[in-house]
């Protein structure tokens, strides 16, 4: 990481934390879009698997990859749920 602000958590679960081996991933703000291609960059093994996933940003679901994520916020990628 470079610069001085806190970097962003990207917390994976189920599949994606397969995918990665490790359960947080650290990766540069900027929108969601450019934090899930840092993380990508970081684990190429997370491309295929992020595009079944939802995403929620300091616990809001959001799927708008224009999403400003600043500093030190919190991202969670969740596998997809079955149900009705």
């Amino acid at each position: 990481m470079t610069g001085i602000s806190r970097p962003v958590e990207v917390h994976l679960y189920a599949a994606a934390r397969s995918a990665a081996g490790v359960k947080v991933i650290e990766a540069s703000a900027g929108s969601l879009g450019d934090v899930l291609a840092d993380a990508t960059t970081q684990y190429p093994g997370l491309a295929t698997v992020l595009e079944r996933c939802s995403t929620l940003v300091d616990g809001v679901a959001t799927a708008d990859p224009q999403t400003t994520i600043a500093p030190g916020v919190r991202i969670d990628v969740l596998p997809p749920f079955a149900g009705g």
